[in-house]
């Protein structure tokens, strides 16, 4: 990896972190609201997944790491997962997309402190 794609690995990898993190907790938090709130909600947070999901397949598309391309197809999974009210199985998806977003940053932060950058 060269030093200007660490340099945006790192900032996307941070940004959609944070971002599939809220995702997650919004998914868990869906879970215990009322029947009565829950289509509603429901339509809304799948709109919020596919947002966070465009932003990792631009991340992707700027470094063409395969940690967000894995990232981008659990995304895709949880919100399958969501609309199907299996909110367990979508949140267990969105923290493995954590986790391959968390290895992009870990890779672009080790390049970038081999060459005093961090």
């Amino acid at each position: 990896m060269d030093l200007k794609t660490a340099v945006k690995s790192y900032q996307f990898a941070e940004r959609t972190k944070s971002e599939l993190i809220i995702c997650s907790q919004l998914v868990t938090a869906l879970a215990g609201f009322p029947d009565a709130e829950k289509k509603g909600a429901r339509r809304m947070l799948i709109m919020v997944l596919e947002s966070v999901r465009a932003e990792v397949q631009f991340a992707f598309h700027g470094t063409e790491q395969s940690e967000f391309r894995k990232a981008i197809d659990l995304v895709s999974e949880a919100i399958s997962l969501t609309e199907s009210e299996q909110y367990g199985a979508a949140t267990l998806r969105l923290s493995e997309a954590i986790s391959m977003v968390t290895t992009a940053a870990q890779g672009a932060w080790q390049k970038l402190g081999e060459h005093g950058l961090i």
